[in-house]
């Protein structure tokens, strides 16, 4: 089965005060420490674990700059065959839907049987791969949390509401969201990192990948960020003290003063 993982780098929050800029229109990004989306790592493991039971290849590709080469070779010591970089100014800026054009001009200069992403990235939004999906005209399911491989097809497992697992049939080729908690993501060594640490990376822009440069980027953005801001802090919790009955009493008469009881 050949496999497309698609990842990217992103803001380390673990390791980074995240503070926003004064124009409002982003985070602060000097200094600071990246590394791989923390969904999509689950996803490469995902696709490491299939490779191993049926076959195959598991390729990583990645929007972005030189910078982002790093994920890749991340992710390739992981266990990974190949990197694949999506590399062009005119791809600086893009939002959700021109990441999905990108991509979706990546996969059709392969063959692929499989491609994963992440539930979503730093901004949260979890929609690049369901556009994906849609403009290949793939079959899709999101937030997914278990996958068997069946004779040429695949059952999946989706996380909803409730604490419930959702099971469908999907045929190949497909796309699918990856939720974190699926696998254990595998330890990454040095010796892992050294090992491919010369191997070349492949570089794609848009005159390779047959992309406008116009319909991607900051050309061709529909949705554009108008503020960037940290939410004020409120007035904090009211702890209420005494016996349960005491709590209770005090808590009945809290939510009759503001409305919440009549």
């Amino acid at each position: 089965m050949e496999i497309l993982v698609c990842v990217k780098r992103v803001p380390d929050t673990a390791e980074n005060e995240i503070e926003v800029n004064r124009q409002g229109s982003d985070i602060e990004r000097d200094d600071l420490v990246y590394s791989v989306n923390e969904w999509d790592n689950y996803a490469v493991e995902e696709a490491i674990q299939i490779r191993d039971k049926v076959g195959g290849s598991v390729t990583v590709v990645t929007v972005g700059d030189d910078e982002s080469e790093e994920v890749l070779r991340r992710e390739m010591a992981m266990g990974a065959d190949n990197g694949l970089l999506l590399c062009d100014a005119a791809f600086e800026g893009a939002d959700g839907k021109g990441l999905a054009t990108i991509l979706k001009a990546a996969v059709e200069k392969g063959k692929y049987d499989l491609i994963l992403t992440g539930a979503q990235a730093d901004d949260g939004a979890a929609q690049v791969g369901g556009m994906l999906a849609a403009m290949l005209d793939y079959p899709y399911a999101s937030l997914v949390n278990k996958i068997d491989v069946q004779d040429g097809k695949l059952k999946v497992g989706r996380e909803i509401e409730g604490g419930n697992q959702e099971m469908n049939a999907i045929e190949l080729p497909c796309v699918l969201s990856i939720q974190t908690g699926i696998n254990e993501p595998r330890y990454v060594g040095i010796r892992g990192i050294r090992k491919v640490a010369s191997v070349e990376i492949p570089q794609h822009g848009a005159a390779d990948l047959g992309v406008d440069p116009a319909a991607v980027g900051t050309a061709g953005a529909k949705v554009k960020r108008v503020d960037y801001f940290v939410p004020e802090m409120g007035e904090g919790a009211e702890m209420l003290a005494g016996s349960t009955e005491e709590i209770i009493a005090k808590l009945i008469e809290l939510l009759k003063a503001k409305g919440g009881l009549k």
